[in-house]
């Protein structure tokens, strides 16, 4: 998942989302542009697309922000960042690859996140009650089985995969990015993969200064920058990292992260310590596409099991990627994404990338 204390870090560096755009092999009509982008109602105050949603929770009532992009009845795409804490922002490479395809999708910034109200009670920090609110927005932007599409990515794949196994009857199609489907399972990689590819006297300053609760020392992110998240994170110069992505992370809200993860990269210690839904994934009878990075902080071939265990799998191994395989292998994940989507929308289930 993505670290709190990266945004600091992350600060002053700026790139561009600069991307090629490829078209996926799918044959499906894409609306055209004058129903992708439909006239607004001229009864109505033109926004942009976005909907602030009234979120009920059982500490009162907030605000999320959503933000649509584009129009089509058949597919529409709503996005879960990860963290727990980032914003949507880190997603908006997709304005490069979807639209050309057709594809609608909507921004949304969970409760905390972003744009959205962020109350200062930890209690509100809670898997089951972000499953609720999925839930709220779903209704609120009248998606269902016959359009819908969830896209989770890293924390954001564990959110997707909850509200699948609650509510997959509303669903058309579901998308875990980057995420295993178990904590304890996910440590242990960290553990017993990921940390053996340091520099032995690296990993022993890091372990040092874990083993102290020193998360806020800068040296901690000295060494986890250069021989971590640009190993394991993104793929690219720190100076190249892409603005969006910079962007999102500057705002993590460190309360929700820490709340959710824990301060630690290579060990869970809050609320998601023990979560565990691998024995639950042949429960899903919904259209599943697992995505994983050769080169992630998520084991890939775990992510091939997910794909093996639900009912109507597809992986997508991104054989350059790593934890945002959306850029740094960047045609390989979004040319297989936009294939799956179109291919569900003919009625495949399993799709064949």
């Amino acid at each position: 998942m993505l670290n709190k204390l990266l945004a600091g870090a992350l600060l002053a560096l700026t790139a561009a989302c600069s991307t090629a755009p490829t078209t996926p092999a799918a044959d499906a009509a894409a609306p055209a542009l004058a129903t992708y982008f439909p006239a607004p109602d001229t009864a109505m105050l033109a926004d942009g697309g976005v909907k602030m949603v009234p979120i009920t929770t059982p500490k009162g009532t907030f605000n999320v922000w959503t933000k649509r992009f584009g129009s089509n009845p058949r597919i529409k795409l709503l996005l879960l960042n990860g963290g727990p804490g980032a914003t949507h922002e880190y997603f908006e490479c997709m304005e490069s690859f979807l639209p050309r395809e057709g594809i609608e999708f909507i921004y949304y910034d969970q409760l905390g996140c972003g744009n959205s109200d962020s109350p200062k009670d930890t209690a509100m920090w809670s898997l089951p009650r972000y499953v609720e609110e999925v839930e709220q927005v779903r209704q609120a932007l009248n998606l269902d089985s016959s359009n819908f599409y969830l896209l989770g990515h890293s924390w954001g794949g564990i959110l997707a995969a909850e509200y699948a196994l609650k509510y997959q009857q509303h669903l058309k199609g579901l998308v875990i990015s980057n995420m295993m489907m178990s904590i304890p399972a996910y440590g242990k990689y960290a553990n017993d993969v990921l940390a053996p590819q340091f520099k032995p006297e690296v990993l022993k300053e890091i372990r040092a200064i874990e083993a102290r609760k020193d998360y806020q020392n800068p040296r901690y992110m000295e060494l986890l920058l250069p021989n971590f998240y640009t190993q394991h994170i993104l793929r690219r110069p720190l100076e190249q990292w892409p603005e969006p992505v910079n962007r999102s992370f500057a705002k993590m809200n460190q309360s929700l992260y820490v709340t959710m993860q824990g301060p630690s990269e290579f060990g869970v210690s809050g609320k998601l310590l023990n979560w565990n839904r691998v024995p639950d994934l042949p429960k899903l009878a919904v259209p599943v596409l697992s995505i994983g990075g050769k080169y992630d902080t998520m084991d890939p071939e775990h992510m091939r099991m997910v794909a093996e265990k639900v009912q109507h799998g597809t992986a997508l191994i991104c054989p350059n990627g790593s934890h945002m395989s959306f850029y740094d292998d960047q045609q390989t994940y979004m040319h297989g994404l936009m294939t799956w989507m179109q291919g569900v929308d003919k009625g495949e289930k399993e799709v064949k990338l």
